[in-house]
């Protein structure tokens, strides 16, 4: 928008002066309509589209900081320059309180001209600028709405695919004959629907890079208690976590972390055949969060041979490195409590 191109409102009751006004400002090149009241001027800035409006203090019926608040409830209200009588400090001041960009001393002569064409001109100026700002957000927001839906649509193939990945490992395990392989194959399946997961939250969620542990966990241990509990050996597992918020990758090695511990407890913690509970819990402490998971069942023997092929141990050694943590294990009355700090952040 240019100067000349501008269309300006002039709201004054004293007629001289509107026709004053109107002939000096189109000699800079503005196209100018006036009125003759504040009502009149609401009703023309109402049906047509001013870049700027100057407004008179003064005026019969309705003044002008009436009028001021009338044109800024637009839909798309102007900019507004007020004009005031020299001695009328306070009434400027309010008028600038109440949205005008600007105010000019009033007066006949031409350097009261000269001075509102440059209050327009700085007026329009700073429009520019925010029309600019406008424009630019807006994009802006456009944007990343364009990259939060094709990242959610990324996260939702991702899912499907480690789905369909997971359904494939299965199919093989469910073929196999030396239990140790199939074993080997489950675990994996199980390390896969852990990943899965993850995605899958990320893009039914509002966040399209963090994911909320508290969800994420319940869906994580639903299907753990899926796979483990078995009429022949019921697995209890109770999950207590709190409102805790991960980037993907470090949601990813603390579901990783879980299953594993999970799954070890299931399987190595309570004799063939019994009953047994696990229980998780994620919880803030200052600035970190701390996961913890026990059972009550036999508790480890350190000089005992590792049971399994040790994967599972390597995995959350790495997924608690990558976390920049260190997973020990509490001494507690009964069973095994493997507990990790980490930041959340």
């Amino acid at each position: 928008m240019s100067e000349a191109s501008a269309r300006i409102l002039y709201i004054d009751d004293d007629e001289g002066l509107r026709r004053l006004a109107e002939r000096a400002l189109s000699r800079r090149g503005y196209h100018v309509e006036t009125a003759a009241n504040g009502i009149e001027g609401v009703a023309k800035a109402e049906a047509g589209a001013f870049d700027l409006v100057a407004v008179d203090h003064y005026m019969p019926g309705q003044d002008g900081l009436t009028t001021l608040a009338q044109l800024g409830a637009l839909p798309n209200p102007p900019s507004i320059v007020y004009v005031t009588g020299s001695d009328e400090s306070s009434v400027a001041v309010a008028a600038l309180k109440a949205g005008a960009v600007d105010y000019v001393v009033k007066g006949a002569g031409g350097e009261f001209f000269d001075l509102l064409a440059r209050t327009f001109e700085q007026a329009l100026g700073q429009r520019r600028l925010i029309l600019a700002k406008d424009t630019a957000e807006a994009a802006l927001r456009e944007s990343n709405a364009r990259l939060e839906a094709l990242l959610r649509e990324v996260n939702h193939r991702v899912a499907n695919s480690l789905q369909i990945a997971s359904a494939f490992v299965s199919m093989q395990a469910k073929a196999l004959t030396d239990p140790a392989a199939r074993a080997a194959l489950e675990d994996t399946q199980r390390r896969i629907g852990a990943i899965a997961l993850t995605h899958r939250s990320l893009y039914t969620s509002e966040s399209v890079d963090t994911i909320e542990m508290d969800e994420y966990l319940a869906g994580l241990v639903r299907e753990l208690e899926r796979t483990w509990s078995t009429p022949q050996a019921p697995r209890k597992l109770a999950l207590s976590a709190e409102k805790v918020a991960l980037k993907t990758d470090r949601a990813v090695s603390v579901g990783i972390i879980v299953n594993e511990l999970v799954s070890n407890a299931c399987k190595y913690a309570y004799p063939a055949g019994t009953s047994g509970e696990v229980r998780i819990a994620l919880a803030r402490d200052n600035g970190d969060f701390l996961l913890t998971v026990e059972d009550d069942g036999c508790g480890l023997d350190p000089a005992a041979a590792a049971q399994g092929t040790g994967l599972g141990t390597k995995l959350i050694a790495a997924m608690a490195g990558s976390l920049r943590a260190t997973l020990g294990y509490d001494p507690v009355p009964r069973g095994v409590r493997a507990s990790l700090r980490a930041a959340a952040a």
